[in-house]
């Protein structure tokens, strides 16, 4: 019966795989085939507008106002700081886009066959966290839009069954658990097909945020104190606070800069995953961010008691709620609504899609993306994220300073791809487990990747312990404020010197992306003695690059 069981979870598979293989590929994991890459540049606008438009963007700014800059400084740091993650969006982007293949099938060129999976599981961890914690914000959306409804729904009202210590309500629980049910549907979707939802998104959130802003500001009669509000920072002290502010942009996308080739492999060709992204991810983001910034401005009139602006819109939303008629209450419905199907598509794009590609490539015989898609909603709601939020503001700081440490991970693709192999991979042998294989290394990891990684990590260690509340010197912390390009810049740097003294094989001497393609089929030629892969011209009559042609 077990056997049976084990049997009816193992996925379809090409013919003829080994055992190990088998641990390297499913339907998933190969390359995209012409008749799935439907994403065209639309379709990449729409899904950078759609992830924009979030409670964690619309707050983005409300940390540099309270840290002293202005709103037009704050506001320049989120443009400076997505203008450069849009930057290393589309040259990691580009990798998926030209061979189409997703971030833990890139990961192997650098990291080795079986050495990639220490980065996958980090993306996928992170990601599962991630899940949970937006859900729950999602939940909150769930609230206002019951309570706009029914205003006897209030947490202070429901009897509650939780400890004060646990960071919920009855209340709260069980709208976040509606929300976490509600978005299951989403889950089930491929991703080639899931592209509408963020269309929709990008039509109907954007609009609900620009009916909010002209709603609020309307009510109190102008955009409020903050406009006028000049740094209370000057100097030194103000020049590092804009880079505070920069660097906490880019540290929100460093989970994203890594894993955009598990969406930019869906591309039609490869530019229609570059200037859609490098246009659409600054201006997207800066929009959703000014927004936030004029509504909080314009709450402080609206509620003077209040002290100091209502950064988080639901917070904004829930005094509607407790003072409004019955058509007040109907737009905080509606408002409230855009805001759920925001944080849905966020969750789907940045957390459940990139968990269930990472789960895909850890346990390729049983798991594909829909099935890790529903793992990490299961983490998610397992790992009770209200407990996690009742510091919110320490774990929020924790979650973005661990994902800064991708940056290593993020430093050695980008020098493998650009620098030491100039374009050039060999997708058959990113499948291959055979000591032959360009990509097998020393025991299927590459240690040059591994040594370059902790570099990375090794500058920002001491810096990191300090952004958590260890007493660190002051050195460490200023190195730390430019975490995400010591990370990134030390690790490439440390792959490539270690490629010129120990050179990884399979390399070209040009600029050469090999990337046309119809399918790949990765089963051993029975014949197949292996190939020299010290040079990209050197290949074996039955094992020779992409598709069975030749590269060079």
């Amino acid at each position: 019966m077990a056997k049976r069981f084990i049997d009816a979870l193992t996925l379809e598979a090409e013919p003829g795989l080994t055992t190990a293989q088998r641990m390297l590929i499913n339907n998933d994991l190969k390359p995209v085939e012409p008749a799935r890459r439907t994403w065209g540049p639309w379709n990449f606008v729409a899904f950078w507008i759609s992830d924009a438009f979030n409670i964690n963007t619309w707050m983005i700014s409300s940390s540099m106002i309270v840290g002293g800059l202005s709103w037009w400084q704050s506001w320049l740091c989120v443009w400076v700081g997505y203008a450069i993650s849009g930057f290393f969006i589309a040259a990691t982007g580009r990798i998926g886009a030209v061979y189409h293949i997703g971030f833990p099938v890139v990961s192997r060129s650098s990291f080795g066959i079986w050495g990639s999976i220490w980065p996958v599981f980090n993306r996928a961890a992170m990601a599962c966290v991630w899940y949970g914690v937006q859900a729950y914000l999602g939940g909150n959306c769930v609230y206002i839009m019951i309570r706009s409804i029914w205003k006897s729904w209030d947490r202070e009202r429901i009897p509650n069954t939780f400890s004060a210590t646990s960071g919920t309500t009855t209340a709260d629980w069980v709208s976040f658990f509606l929300f976490w049910l509600l978005s299951l549907p989403a889950i089930w979707f491929p991703v080639h097909q899931i592209r509408h939802l963020f269309t929709v998104k990008s039509y109907v959130v954007p609009a609900a945020g620009i009916a909010f802003l002209v709603w609020v500001v309307v009510r109190a009669g102008g955009p409020g104190p903050i406009i006028r509000q000049p740094a209370k920072v000057h100097g030194s002290e103000l020049a590092w606070q804009m880079v505070l502010g920069i660097m906490s942009s880019i540290a929100n996308f460093a989970t994203l800069i890594i894993n955009d080739p598990d969406f930019s492999r869906f591309a039609r060709k490869p530019k229609d995953a570059l200037w859609s992204q490098l246009a659409t991810i600054p201006a997207s983001f800066a929009v959703t961010s000014f927004i936030g910034i004029i509504v909080s401005s314009a709450s402080q009139v609206i509620y003077p008691d209040e002290g100091e602006p209502i950064w988080n819109p639901l917070s904004l939303l829930e005094r509607f709620v407790d003072e409004g008629n019955s058509g007040q209450r109907f737009g905080t419905f509606v408002i409230a609504l855009a805001f759920a199907l925001a944080q849905l598509g966020t969750n789907i794009a940045a957390n459940s899609v990139s968990a269930g590609t990472d789960m895909s490539a850890l346990l390729p015989r049983y798991l594909n993306i829909r099935r890790g898609g529903y793992i990490c909603a299961a983490v998610g709601l397992a790992m009770c994220p209200y407990n996690l939020l009742t510091s919110s503001n320490q774990f929020t700081l924790y979650l973005s300073a661990y994902s800064v440490f991708l940056s290593s991970i993020a430093g050695v693709m980008l020098s493998d791809y650009y620098i030491v192999r100039k374009g050039y991979l060999q997708v058959k042998e990113l499948y291959d487990d055979r000591k032959s294989g360009p990509y097998y290394f020393w025991w299927g990891i590459n240690p040059r990747a591994y040594a370059a990684y902790i570099s990375g990590i090794a500058i920002n260690v001491v810096g990191f312990a300090g952004a958590v509340g260890a007493d660190v010197p002051m050195g460490a912390k200023y190195i730390y404020n430019l975490n995400f390009f010591g990370g990134l810049l030390v690790s490439g740097g440390v792959y490539w010197g270690l490629n010129q003294v120990f050179p990884v094989p399979a390399l070209s001497d040009r600029w050469m992306e090999v990337g046309d393609f119809d399918d790949v089929t990765v089963a051993y030629d029975s014949g197949d003695q292996g190939d020299d892969v010290s040079d990209p011209g050197k290949t074996g009559p039955n094992w020779d690059g992409i598709d069975g042609k030749r590269l060079v």
